[in-house]
């Protein structure tokens, strides 16, 4: 029981440790904006390094007077790619970001978590689903370096006069928000209009409330579409 024991403490180290790797990975995608981040990173992370511990573990035959020879590895590779179709269903783009990698993420680790827990590695499992958990309450904080990027497209109707665009687009310079595209092109109801459509790119922790009402408080911006 005692050697029970110190085996458990040992596999979850091993989720820990998958959890660092999976975070560190996860940080250095974020930190060059892209979608899959440090939440998605660190649960398929812990996930994979979970299925793992529990095919190589989780099944050994706990009565050896039975005598039964365990394929454990069938098992777990079933799960994980019958898992892996259910996590492509829920993800999808929308204004050219990805949405659903974490929730498919979360839906394969908790595969793992059901492996774990009906294969009698009941603190292995526990631990896991604590780990998520926080771990989502903790990245989904209103923290810059924790959040992921995501983006928004903004339409605005703005006077035709010189310098008009690129007064909006230091607005933009100025929050330091990254633009990823800037598309002029003539109003076709007024000659005096020009039509913008901006895509942009800004942290979940970004207060985007905050660039409208600068945006609307500008006397060129005539109408604005969020």
């Amino acid at each position: 029981m005692h050697l029970n024991y110190l085996m458990q403490l040992d596999y979850l180290l091993r989720l820990f440790l998958a959890v660092l790797c999976g975070s560190a990975i996860g940080y250095e995608r974020n930190s060059r904006m892209k979608e899959a981040g440090i939440r998605t990173h660190f649960i398929v992370a812990i996930g994979s390094s979970l299925i793992m511990i529990v095919s190589k573990y989780g099944f050994q035959d706990q009565f050896g007077w039975l005598n039964m020879t365990l394929d454990p590895s069938r098992i777990a590779a079933q799960v994980v790619s019958g898992v892996g179709f259910l996590g492509a269903g829920i993800i999808f783009t929308h204004r050219q970001t990805v949405i659903g990698l974490t929730t498919a993420a979360g839906i394969w680790a908790t595969a793992g978590i059901g492996l774990a827990i009906g294969s009698g590695l009941y603190a292995v499992g526990l631990a896991a689903t604590a780990i998520i958990i926080l771990g989502q309450i903790l990245f989904h904080g209103k923290i810059k370096w924790l959040s992921s990027p995501k983006n928004e497209q903004l339409i605005l109707q703005i006077i035709d006069e010189p310098g008009a665009a690129q007064s909006i687009q230091k607005i933009f310079e100025d929050q330091h928000i990254n633009i990823i595209s800037f598309k002029a092109a003539a109003n076709k109801e007024s000659a005096e209009l020009i039509d913008l459509k901006i895509l942009i790119r800004v942290y979940e922790s970004y207060n985007i409330s905050k660039l409208l009402f600068i945006l609307q408080d500008n006397p060129i911006i005539k109408s604005l579409e969020f």
